[in-house]
């Protein structure tokens, strides 16, 4: 894995408290923000951990001088100011983590190098490596680690002789081999740390997609049905406003029927969305009112005829209940059938054949034809919203022209698929 550049303020939601106004998009962030803490998590200044960091070096290295050994110094402002500028570095380390982590590393070596006691001084690029190789910035923090171990091991044993103290002999293999111990342990750490953010991240994206599937399956279930439900209705009150115009002069109460046919149409329509609507604003609750199903195909058969279409029905086999997903899915390919029909075909009768078997049940919707241009525009999407449904419940919905004219649309909705799935609402 090689390491990548990262854009500062790449994540983390803005803090803020309620009387604080927030900057602009794109305005730069003030200085009292970033030390308050108050920016994503990339930009913001670790000040509180680097504060702690300097307290425990500056606190430690004074205990550790107290009981140096004779070949080390003690500390002076050059030592102070360099375990003063460890900390200093860890400030950039969310924002900047190579720079950190080489920055730390150097200050370090330069203070080991200088013959200043050991202590807590390695403590700034402990949390420098361990935030870079969190960051992804692995090989970069390896570099790092290993410029110190190397220069380390090169003072204490190959340039011993021209740095301070005077006299200073080479140093013992021991101090290496622990400096090369716990590099390997922070890295380790490190890794395993980086490792379990980027599960989560993972986890947290799986989820978030699939939140998002979730809802453009809804969206797409309540266009299907709002499609369904007004489509067909449309049909019916446009046919009657058509047949009530014609005849409101020569035929008044023949006028009258097609004003109440619109009248009952309409009033169902709107229950349907409504009921749809609902599902909407109170996401999770039960449905006020059952979902329509084939016990409704009387009522939807009158609303054709209502409309000029005469709709026969049989059914074959031996009937039996349907799980609510394939209920609601049956009346819908029904009554978008029975709506094309009115909309698209010459023929003023219609056959509805429902044949159970044990595992499917096929609908079978035939007008004898012709088809013509005339009823009211559609969006096309009847007969891609009735495959969506049946295919839903691992069906199938075909349809066409016969050979004598006429027009079938066939669906197979599966029993035991249907069975699996949760009831729509």
């Amino acid at each position: 894995m090689t390491s990548t550049s990262r854009s500062p303020g790449a994540s983390g939601p803005p803090g803020g408290s309620g009387d604080t106004p927030a900057a602009p998009p794109g305005a730069p962030t003030p200085p009292w923000r970033r030390l308050l803490g108050r920016v994503p998590a990339a930009a913001r200044l670790p000040w509180l951990s680097s504060l702690a960091v300097f307290v425990v070096q500056q606190v430690g290295s004074g205990f550790a001088a107290h009981n140096r050994p004779v070949d080390r110094l003690d500390l002076d402002g050059v030592a102070r100011a360099l375990l003063t500028l460890g900390p200093l570095l860890l400030l950039v380390r969310h924002r900047w983590p190579r720079t950190a982590v080489f920055g730390t590393s150097a200050v370090t070596l330069a203070y080991l190098a200088a013959g200043y006691p050991y202590g807590p001084v390695l403590l700034s690029v402990v949390v420098a490596g361990f935030a870079s190789i969190v960051a992804g910035y692995r090989y970069a923090t390896w570099g790092a680690l290993g410029m110190l171990w190397a220069g380390h091991l090169l003072a204490g044993h190959v340039f011993h002789r021209w740095l301070p103290p005077d006299g200073h002999e080479a140093g013992g293999w021991g101090t290496d081999l622990f400096m090369a111990v716990w590099m390997v342990a922070l890295c380790t750490a490190a890794e395993l740390a980086r490792v379990r953010r980027a599960e989560r991240a993972r986890r947290q994206r799986e989820a978030e997609e699939a939140e998002k599937r979730r809802a453009d399956e809804e969206r797409l279930r309540i266009a299907r049905e709002l499609h369904d439900v007004l489509a067909h209705s449309i049909s019916v009150i446009n046919v009657q406003a058509g047949v009530g115009l014609a005849l409101l002069d020569s035929d008044p109460e023949q006028a009258r029927t097609a004003l109440a046919t619109i009248k009952s149409a309409s009033k169902e329509a709107l229950g349907e969305v409504r009921q749809v609507l609902d599902t909407l604003r109170t996401p999770g609750d039960a449905p006020r009112a059952p979902a329509p199903g084939l016990d409704r195909l009387p009522e939807l058969t009158e609303q054709a005829a209502g409309a000029g279409l005469q709709v026969t029905t049989e059914a074959e086999g031996t009937p039996v209940p349907l799980p609510p997903g394939a209920d609601l899915a049956a009346f819908r390919v029904i009554q978008e059938a029975l709506t094309n029909v009115v909309r698209h075909s010459g023929s003023r009768t219609a056959r509805v054949r429902l044949r159970y078997g044990t595992r499917e049940l096929e609908l079978l919707i035939d007008d004898d034809g012709p088809a013509t241009g005339d009823g009211p525009g559609g969006g096309g999407n009847g007969l891609v919203g009735m495959r969506e449904r049946a295919a839903a419940l691992g069906g199938t919905v075909g349809a066409g022209q016969r050979g004598d004219g006429g027009f079938r649309v066939r669906a197979v909705i599966p029993l035991r698929a249907a069975e699996a799935e949760p009831p729509l609402q």
